[in-house]
């Protein structure tokens, strides 16, 4: 597999996020502080629930369910601190943000 065009860098802003299915993969696109893009599972790994749904505030991801955050740069967590989220890899061509789901599979923490 290989990288995969999933929208083109104006159509996310800075503060903003967005789901795409990537190769069967529920992937949540962010546009992070100085408009990096980063691009994590997009399932809550605490119970399923899409993180689009829930908010993308001062630098964290937020699911709407129980209020789960993470880093928006790292995916890792940060309430609580022992759960992270699967990163993909992201490539911006010209215009075109694409992203690689090849060897990442998504993570679960405890309930």
């Amino acid at each position: 597999m290989s990288f995969k065009k999933v929208c083109s860098v104006d159509d996310l802003w800075e503060g903003e996020m967005e789901s795409f299915t990537v190769d069967g993969q529920e992937v949540l696109l962010v546009c992070a502080d100085g408009g990096e893009f980063k691009a994590f599972q997009g399932i809550c790994p605490h119970q399923d629930i899409p993180l689009v749904e829930g908010r993308f505030e001062n630098g964290k991801l937020i699911c709407r369910a129980h209020l789960w955050q993470f880093d928006a740069k790292s995916g890792k967590g940060v309430n609580p601190s022992d759960c992270a989220l699967a990163e993909y890899p992201v490539q911006v061509d010209g215009t075109d943000v694409l992203i690689k789901t090849e060897g990442v599979q998504p993570l679960f923490a405890h309930t």
